[in-house]
C-alpha cells in the first residue's frame, strides 16, 4: 500500500524531507504523497520514515492502494532506474 496524509496534518514540514522518493508535496491545504512514488520507503528504509516521524500520527496506509512488498520493490527498482537515468 501506499500511504496518505490526513486532515489531521499540522504542516509540521517534517515529513517532505525524508522522503526518499520525494512522493511528499505540499498540497492545498496540507501535505500529499503521490502514491505513484510511495514505496513506504521499502527498499531505502526498513519502515516508512514519514510515518515514523510525523508528531500527529496521520499518515496512515492508503487502503485505496493495496500492494504487496514484492509490488513496492518491483515500485522502488522503477523510481531508481529512472533517476539514474536522468
Amino acid at each position: 500500500m501506499a500511504l496518505l496524509i490526513t486532515d489531521d496534518c499540522i504542516n509540521c514540514d517534517v515529513c517532505e524531507p525524508e522522503c526518499p522518493n520525494e512522493a511528499i508535496s505540499m498540497g492545498e491545504e496540507f501535505y500529499q504523497i503521490n502514491p505513484d512514488k510511495c514505496t513506504e520507503c521499502v527498499g531505502h528504509f526498513d519502515e516508512p520514515q514519514c510515518a515514523l516521524l510525523c508528531p500527529v500520527a496521520c499518515i496512515p496506509l492508503d487502503p485505496a492502494r493495496r500492494e504487496t512488498r514484492e509490488e513496492l520493490l518491483i515500485k522502488y527498482e522503477r523510481l531508481t532506474a529512472n533517476k539514474a537515468a536522468a
